[in-house]
């Protein structure tokens, strides 16, 4: 036998086969490639309505917290309102009287 009519015969079926087996791979693996795609695609999507549920739970403690707050500052603002027209009596009857 002859070692270069091997390699040139072996070549020359890989000049060939090599572009068939990429189309073939091809073809074949894209369904399963596209199933792993949607399935991570699908799984990011879990993720990010998990992190929305998070910040949204966040945001109505922190909600609740500042209503908390207003309220504290209503009162407040009420005590002192009804202070001041209490102190206001008072000095109009120590006037009046004196």
């Amino acid at each position: 036998m002859d070692l270069n009519g091997i390699i040139a015969v072996t070549g020359g079926l890989l000049i060939v086969l090599i572009p068939v087996a990429g189309l073939t791979a091809r073809f074949a693996l894209k369904p399963l490639i596209e199933t792993v795609a949607r399935a991570m695609q699908a799984r990011r999507g879990d993720e990010a309505m998990q992190l929305m549920e998070r910040r949204m739970a966040l945001l109505e403690t922190e909600m609740s917290a500042m209503r908390a707050e207003l309220q504290q500052i209503a009162d407040g603002r009420a005590f002192d309102r009804k202070l001041a027209a209490g102190s206001s009596r008072a000095e109009g009857n120590i006037v009046g009287n004196g």
